[in-house]
């Protein structure tokens, strides 16, 4: 078996709308902890974060729709497509299926996130700034916090 592999929030994460940074440092806990939880703790997990991804699309699609985001089918259809597969995993489990499943789709939430915080994530931060402040977000980070790899 492959030693477990790590997923931490680090501030090369940061995009600069507090609201969206600090649920997405909470979606990158719950995927860190079902990539290294024991197999009988995953279902726990990913239950927690089917709650945590339905809260946390719902908040984003309300921004998007409250202020004209343009890319807001695009942004949606991502989550829908996270949400679909979240589900059909807890599904299986629940029926006695591997949790190595829901490992694989861990590893896929680990994978897909980066990508998905900055280009649609990113881009609906700096609309949230632009449109309440009138200016760009501001994000600080550590020197060591761009290598993702620690």
């Amino acid at each position: 078996m492959n030693a477990p592999v790590e997923f931490k929030w680090n501030d090369g994460f940061k995009l600069g709308y507090g609201p969206m940074d600090e649920t997405h440092e909470e979606f990158v806990e719950i995927v860190g902890a079902m990539l290294v939880c024991p197999d009988e703790e995953i279902l726990g997990h990913l239950e927690a974060f089917a709650a945590h991804a339905e809260a946390h699309f719902a908040q984003e699609l309300k921004w998007m729709t409250e202020t004209d985001f343009p890319s807001t089918d695009c942004h949606n259809d991502e989550h829908a497509a996270v949400m679909k597969s979240v589900i059909e995993v807890c599904e299986l489990l629940k029926s006695g299926g591997d949790p190595a499943v829901a490992r694989s789709l861990a590893q896929a939430l680990a994978d897909w996130f980066p990508g998905h915080a900055d280009y649609l994530d990113s881009a609906l931060a700096q609309w949230m700034v632009k449109r309440k402040m009138n200016g760009v977000p501001l994000v600080f980070r550590r020197k060591d916090s761009m290598n993702t790899g620690d």
